[in-house]
């Protein structure tokens, strides 16, 4: 048993190495002062200046996050009444296609989705002449495309095990299917509606292929921007911004976390003093 115990400690210090390691290093050499990476040259912020003191990278910086906010939100919209229509309206005629649709984009590689979509967009401006351009509206078209089938797939699962009894029990007592709808069974699968969109949003933000497909000139999103400063060889300011990305994304998670778990323990508490209301 012992032997096990420590094998199982190594196993998980390698596996936490391999994962974490590289951003250990990255954040390390975010402050290094000399102009090679690979090089120690002393503790600096320079990088960070530089970077901040960059039009490029805030711009890009910016367009990325308007990006990934509408098109979150876009993909809440439709993820959460696809979630719905699978998971409360039963057997319907087309919903094995309807299904397959809204896996497709779960496991069809990103490269054939973006450039179908280019495809799409090409043919669209040929037919009715929009879009004029390829830019930011229709890479938050794209990005919708895809998310929207993370979402769906959380809401879904969210429904499945929800306690139906709730409902009726609302029903019973006079409420209509629409306030029932807003006062019961969105309250309950809030914390999977959040989920869905905080997903969609990383997933946006983080997308380089297909965004590379629908993108056009002077819409050049911050993996975009990475990629192409990466190409020419990884620099001291690109350590910096991973760094402030990482910190950024961990922040977002902590207070994520701390909403959900204040939801969760106000519908417990909720709940506790509903029962002993009735009893």
């Amino acid at each position: 048993m012992k032997e096990r115990s420590t094998f199982v400690l190594v196993a998980m210090g390698f596996g936490f190495a391999f994962l974490y390691l590289p951003i250990a290093l990255v954040v390390l050499y975010s402050f290094n002062d000399s102009r090679l990476v690979t090089v120690w040259g002393g503790f600096s912020l320079r990088w960070y200046g530089e970077l901040l003191r960059s039009g490029d990278v805030l711009e890009a910086a910016w367009l990325s996050v308007r990006i990934a906010a509408a098109s979150a939100s876009g993909a809440t919209v439709l993820g959460t009444l696809a979630g719905f229509a699978l998971a409360r309206m039963g057997r319907f005629r087309g919903r094995a296609l309807f299904t397959a649709m809204i896996a497709a984009p779960l496991v069809i590689p990103e490269v054939i989705t973006g450039l179908s979509l280019l495809l799409l967009f090409v043919s669209l401006q040929q037919q009715v002449g929009w879009p004029s351009a390829r830019g930011a509206t229709t890479i938050a078209i794209s990005h919708v495309t895809f998310s929207t089938a993370y979402v769906a797939v959380i809401v879904r699962s969210r429904l499945a095990s929800m306690d139906t009894s709730l409902e009726e029990a609302a029903m019973d007592l006079g409420g209509r299917p629409l306030r029932v709808l807003f006062d019961i069974t969105l309250p309950v699968i809030s914390p999977a509606i959040v989920s869905g969109w905080l997903l969609a949003f990383t997933i946006s933000l983080d997308d380089v292929v297909i965004t590379s497909f629908t993108t056009g000139p002077g819409s050049t999103t911050l993996p975009i921007l990475i990629w192409s400063k990466v190409k020419l060889g990884v620099t001291p300011d690109i350590n910096a911004l991973a760094t402030i990305i990482v910190l950024v994304v961990a922040v977002g998670v902590g207070v994520a976390s701390y909403i959900m778990h204040r939801m969760e323990t106000r519908r417990e508490r909720d709940t506790q003093m509903a029962l002993k209301a009735n009893a």
